[in-house]
């Protein structure tokens, strides 16, 4: 598996030479969002008070930012689980012109379909220590903080060599989660087969 680094905006040439399990850092700008930015745009028809055209990596995070001496100050972060917002993946990608999405697990089958046809990419982080990273990030500014507050709106950072990230999907559609399912699967039925348990075997219910 490759190593990256990376420089955002990002480039069709940057995606295209990611691999499902490459390791890769994050320099440059990016934004932030969670269930209801998407909601207020895309459900409830608003527009997004800012343009992605130069900002094209999206990080799902509700990160925890406070006020000192007038300028923000970041506390806590980490990527969320973006499965949660398969509803508004494709469109995510689509009307926004992503390259990446950074979050934590991965996205279904019609996100994984349009970064297909848009040249995009998942990544999910291979840290578990959030506050690890905090020194890797520049607030910047911040919209609909008003509107949505101060987890739900949509931040604007700048990123120093954020990571490691793993690609969990990759613009060709590959998906790292379901290669490693169905490796775990298989490693499931040779477990079985070789203690010579039935593969109906069910786990004792207790209630």
């Amino acid at each position: 598996m490759a190593e990256y680094h990376l420089k955002a905006p990002l480039t069709d040439e940057d995606i295209t030479k990611l691999k499902i399990g490459d390791t890769v850092y994050i320099s440059g700008e990016c934004f932030t969002c969670r269930s209801r930015l998407q909601k207020y745009i895309f459900d409830e028809k608003n527009v997004l008070p800012f343009d992605t055209k130069d900002r094209n990596v999206l990080i799902h995070n509700g990160p925890i930012v406070i006020k000192e001496n007038g300028k923000w100050k970041l506390v806590s972060f980490m990527p969320t689980s973006s499965i949660r917002f398969e509803k508004w993946g494709a469109k995510s990608v689509s009307e926004w012109g992503l390259k990446m999405i950074v979050g934590k697990t991965t996205m279904g089958a019609q996100t994984a379909k349009m970064m297909k046809e848009k040249k995009c990419v998942h990544v999910s982080p291979r840290s578990v220590s959030p506050n690890l990273w905090i020194d890797s990030i520049d607030v910047e500014d911040v919209y609909l903080f008003d509107e949505l507050g101060s987890i739900e709106a949509a931040w604007f950072f700048k990123l120093h060599d954020l990571g490691p990230f793993i690609v969990d999907i990759d613009c060709n559609g590959n998906n790292f989660f379901d290669k490693l399912d169905g490796e775990i699967a298989q490693r499931k039925r040779n477990a079985l087969n070789e203690l010579g348990i039935d593969e109906s075997f069910e786990f004792t219910k207790l209630y």
